[in-house]
């Protein structure tokens, strides 16, 4: 079966380019299941009840998230409230009395089941619980018959990224890292059978700082005085990666970028 994972999705030109292209790369390429990372959706930091039933209703059957899942204060009570059908996720070595739950079970509409697991990194971000044993705890808690299990690994640290591929092959389809905005060059499948990318991407303004006006950026770097951030508009992409994987093994067969700028 065939599978896109699509980048951290930025403010309105983020959701603009996923809503204009996700139906014809579903249809070109003739994929089974749509995932993406949600968390920058509204304006660039944080998402909305709102938001995140539109951006499921173009198809995505659940949404990963990060750092930023707590912005919008409305967000917390819909996380909190979900019930077993909880299609978005924040990262799940949070505290166990956090609201909502790092791990989403679904079925393909051909009926296979899949996991989708949400971690966050602890180099260079606020302190939580160890992703890897979140991890190793997680894959106990799954049904047998789930074999098909993809990871977002939401990490500012290339290094701790590359470990956690290494740590999960063989045992999960994939392990994408999310959260820097930049799509790296290094998609592949491990030995055990594992899809790895470092990060997918944002799909959002690539004439910015990670999505980001640039001025106010720069001006914060040379004065170190904060300023006022504004999502930026231009050089829209959807990055992700499309991936190919056995789902009675769960052993992932092939992965490579898919990058589409807006016209």
């Amino acid at each position: 079966m065939k599978i896109l994972f699509i980048g951290d999705i930025f403010g309105r030109p983020g959701r603009r380019i996923v809503r204009e292209n996700l139906p014809g790369l579903v249809a070109q390429h003739g994929v089974d299941l749509v995932l993406a990372n949600g968390e920058n959706a509204a304006g660039g930091f944080g998402i909305t009840p709102d938001l995140t039933k539109e951006l499921l209703g173009y198809g995505i059957a659940a949404l990963t998230s990060g750092n930023h899942i707590w912005d919008r204060k409305e967000i917390v009570p819909y996380l909190a409230n979900q019930g077993g059908d909880a299609r978005l996720i924040r990262p799940a070595n949070f505290p166990p009395s956090v609201p909502g739950t790092g791990l989403y079970l679904g079925k393909t509409s051909s009926d296979i089941p899949y996991a989708v697991i949400n971690l966050q990194g602890r180099v260079f971000m606020a302190t939580t619980d160890c992703p890897f044993r979140t991890a190793d705890a997680l894959l106990k808690e799954l049904p047998k018959e789930t074999k098909l299990i993809f990871v977002d690994f939401h990490a500012e640290a290339t290094s701790e990224k590359q470990a956690l591929g290494w740590y999960l092959d063989g045992r999960v389809t994939a392990v994408l890292g999310t959260h820097t905005h930049i799509p790296t060059a290094d998609a592949k499948v491990l030995p055990g059978g594992t899809a790895y990318m470092t990060d997918l991407g944002m799909s959002g303004p690539y004439d910015s700082v990670i999505g980001i006006e640039k001025q106010p950026i720069i001006e914060k770097f040379i004065r170190q005085i904060p300023s006022r951030f504004e999502a930026a508009q231009g050089d829209v992409r959807l990055c992700g990666v499309l991936m190919e994987a056995d789902p009675t093994s769960g052993r992932a067969l092939s992965i490579r970028r898919i990058e589409e700028r807006e016209e």
